[in-house]
């Protein structure tokens, strides 16, 4: 294998470490980013075009280098000099393009201008040549139905890297307490890394299944529907529970990520945000009452979760140019009411220093297009063994 050139890593001013560097394509708020940045990886820029979730990347990731526009716009050679890259200074793209056209429980329309950002990644990858990328997308791309698209984008790529086209990967067997399951891409420059296979990206055998009882521990069960501002937001949360998936809510902060505010609360107020309450009605109330663990309420569709089971796939809803939607979303295990901001990123894998959105529609379609961190640092942990 060749050695991958020392260019690639950038160093931090804290420790004197060095970590490869990675650009995150269509970042949302940035599951991807903090799974590579907790394996090791330097985010060195990211690119994404909604302005609350480039917001909430920010404040996360201070000092990313944040472009607030489409990728399609973007051309690799532009990218490289947007984050002052010389060649051989990327080692990784990552990114989720748009799934709402292919999503299963989406309208699946081919026509969706959103299905054409999927080949606008591989675009990018070809124009800026790093040594690795690694893509996210609902299964239903792999569908034959997609395959033209599928095609446009690895003929970008496919002369110059080994390509894996199809990793499906379910949550839950990486240790995050949700059932989501995605497709990943994943690609490593011929003659640079050497190739890696599906079987290299399976869960490691010590994986810890985490259900969604033990992903709540410590989260505040009562909360008040009129809990709708931001600062009523904040509340106190408990012991947490021990192993992988807990360690990651609480510890494992890379150097320099974090909001300063969400650090520091807390640390010294043991305080977390995004406990929102919701309003309903007697009737709906006394419909969820009926509901028992893992069944589905009748009118809306939507489901109690069950303490010692897994969490569905969290939906993002739609933004403002499709309708602004809010997606459904699970009732508490044994309150009556549906889960919180917080609730839902403890079961997409986010930690509790990690900050979205000051609004509640806004958290829960970040969270709901976010790729678990979980999943995102089993995966590219797996990569940064190829470039040591």
């Amino acid at each position: 294998m060749r050695a991958t050139p020392s260019s690639c890593f950038s160093t931090s001013e804290t420790e004197g470490q060095r970590y490869p560097q990675v650009v995150d394509l269509f970042s949302g708020a940035g599951g991807l980013s903090l799974g590579a940045a907790r394996a090791g990886f330097a985010i060195r820029g990211a690119v994404e075009n909604d302005p609350h979730a480039i917001d909430t990347h920010k404040r996360n990731f201070p000092h990313t280098r944040h472009i607030p526009m489409s990728v399609s716009d973007i051309t690799g050679t532009e990218l490289r000099r947007l984050l002052a890259l010389n060649n051989g200074d990327l080692a990784g793209i990552i990114g989720g393009p748009p799934c709402q056209g292919f999503s299963e429980i989406g309208k699946r329309n081919r026509d969706d201008p959103r299905n054409n950002l999927f080949p606008e990644f591989f675009r990018i990858v070809s124009e800026a040549r790093p040594k690795f990328f690694l893509a996210e997308n609902v299964p239903r791309i792999m569908h034959r139905n997609n395959s033209d698209i599928l095609s446009h984008a690895f003929s970008y790529v496919e002369e110059n890297y080994d390509i894996i086209k199809d990793l499906t990967i379910t949550a839950s067997d990486y240790g995050a307490p949700t059932t989501r399951t995605r497709s990943f891409f994943f690609g490593s420059l011929k003659d640079e890394i050497e190739p890696l296979t599906k079987e290299d990206f399976l869960p490691p055998s010590n994986v810890k299944k985490v259900t969604v009882k033990e992903a709540l521990q410590g989260l505040p069960e009562k909360i008040d529907p009129e809990w709708q501002a931001e600062e009523q937001s904040w509340q106190h949360v408990g012991e947490y529970g021990t192993g992988y998936y807990a360690s990651r809510l609480k510890d494992h902060k890379p150097v320099g990520m974090g909001d300063p505010l969400a650090l520091k609360r807390l640390k010294k107020e043991h305080l977390v945000s995004g406990c929102y309450g919701t309003v309903h009605t007697k009737e709906v109330l006394v419909r969820y009452a009926e509901l028992k663990p893992g069944k589905w309420e009748r009118v809306s569709r939507t489901v109690r979760l069950d303490p010692d089971g897994f969490c569905p796939t969290l939906r993002a809803g739609t933004g403002s140019d499709h309708g602004s939607y809010q997606a459904l979303r699970p009732i508490h295990p044994t309150e009556d009411r549906v889960i919180t901001p917080r609730e839902a990123a403890r079961l997409q894998g986010f930690p509790d220093w990690f900050r979205f959105s000051p609004t509640k529609w806004h958290s829960f379609r970040q969270i709901g297009n976010s790729v678990s961190p979980i999943v995102a640092e089993r995966l590219m942990n797996v990569i940064q063994k190829t470039l040591e």
